[in-house]
């Protein structure tokens, strides 16, 4: 294969990987390296090999075919969400040999097939482990076609030669399906199906297929988190304004004195109210769920007619997940709760602060949630962590 070219389609790969958009959803992306071992099979036409070869048509007496030899792929790509993922890789389709004998003499030709490919795959979940792939991408293969004749096949045009060897370059397309199964967060294994279009070295153009299997192994994947249905968590009205008791009457005395002073007026306790983010929002996300804009909506009407200073939205999460990954996403809920409250509600925005606590202030113990995997069951356990506190500060 041509050095410059082999280098110029590996540089567009690493490009285009580059490129990807990167999607955020319930899987983070990530990188994956894997390898694949089947059968190929040929679909060259033999018949136009053989033209090609002797220059002319000719009627052939008798054709022994093996279409059949083992090939493998190695590639590396970049899942870019749960339905999209750019591949690029190296592959060997293996040989396809023919014996034929022709009214010119009896012919042997070889053909073997390798090169390079970028393709884009697309999964389809069917279940937790299950998943379609298809797959539609370019690749640059290089052909090498092998040739002995005897007779006057041996000085035909165009390739008067009784053995020889001829290659070619080319780009094409290819199509592949297959099927996905999700041994574990950290290994796959496909059974895929391929076909690849090629030019071989004497002007044939055709088919060869690979019905293979593979493993993968994704590189820094966490497994996807499902979250237990959970009911909203009761709301908690907010506690009734202290009255101040008015100031007594002075007791009369015989010499006129000065009133005592009223007592001072006592600073309305800060009232916290607090919201399960499993009701406000879906799991793992910052977009507000009609059931916490309806919570939302109560507390801004118990808050009507209230006098207050600032009202503090403090986002919180559960432990699983990175630290940095938590924060951001406890940040994001905080100010989700806080646009509500401004934009929709129409509560003054200077006076709401909104902060992201990440899982530095968790409710449970961990004594009370022990592992780090996130099951089911840990997953229900670390539901109180998971929660938005808003606190009212009154004025004097």
């Amino acid at each position: 294969m041509k050095t410059t070219k082999l280098l110029c389609l590996l540089g567009l790969t690493g490009i285009g990987t580059m490129m990807a958009p990167y999607a955020m959803a319930q899987e983070r992306p990530y990188f994956y390296t894997g390898a694949s071992i089947g059968q190929s099979q040929s679909q060259l036409d033999e018949q136009a090999t053989v033209n090609n070869l002797l220059g002319y048509r000719v009627l052939t007496t008798g054709t022994r075919r093996t279409p059949e030899d083992l090939g493998y792929r190695l590639f590396g790509g970049y899942q870019m969400n749960r339905n999209f993922a750019l591949e690029g890789g190296y592959f060997n389709l293996g040989k396809s040999v023919f014996d034929t004998t022709t009214l010119a003499g009896p012919l042997r030709a070889q053909t073997e097939v390798e090169g390079i490919n970028i393709d884009l795959v697309t999964t389809l979940p069917l279940t937790e482990r299950w998943s379609l792939l298809g797959r539609l991408g370019a690749q640059y293969a290089h052909t090498r076609t092998g040739y002995d004749g005897r007779g006057l096949a041996a000085g035909r045009a165009p390739y008067a030669v009784g053995v020889g060897n001829q290659s070619k370059d080319d780009a094409n397309l290819k199509v592949g399906v297959g099927m996905q199964y999700e041994i574990s967060p950290s290994l796959f294994l496909r059974g895929e199906a391929e076909r690849y279009r090629i030019h071989d070295g004497v002007n044939t153009k055709g088919d060869i297929d690979l019905f293979s299997v593979s493993l993968v192994m994704p590189f820094g994947r966490e497994g996807r988190r499902q979250a237990p249905a959970m009911a909203p968590a009761p709301y908690v009205a907010p506690a009734p304004a202290p009255v101040v008791a008015p100031a007594p009457a002075p007791t009369p005395m015989p010499v006129a004195a000065t009133p005592p002073p009223p007592p001072p007026v006592v600073a309305p306790q800060p009232r916290r109210v607090q919201f399960s983010a499993d009701s406000l929002f879906s799991f793992d996300k910052a977009t507000m769920r009609p059931d916490g804009q309806a919570a939302l909506d109560t507390f801004a009407r118990d808050l009507k007619g209230a006098r207050f200073n600032m009202i503090t939205v403090e986002g919180n999460t559960d432990r699983l997940g990175s630290a940095a990954y938590n924060q951001k996403l406890s940040t994001q809920r905080a100010q989700a709760v806080k646009d509500y409250l401004s934009k929709t509600i129409g509560i003054d925005a200077s006076r709401i602060s909104a902060v992201g606590k990440g899982e530095s202030n968790p409710m449970t113990k961990p004594e009370d949630c022990k592992g780090n995997k996130a099951t089911p069951a840990l997953i229900a356990c670390l539901q109180p962590d998971r929660r938005v506190d808003v606190e009212v500060t009154g004025e004097r």
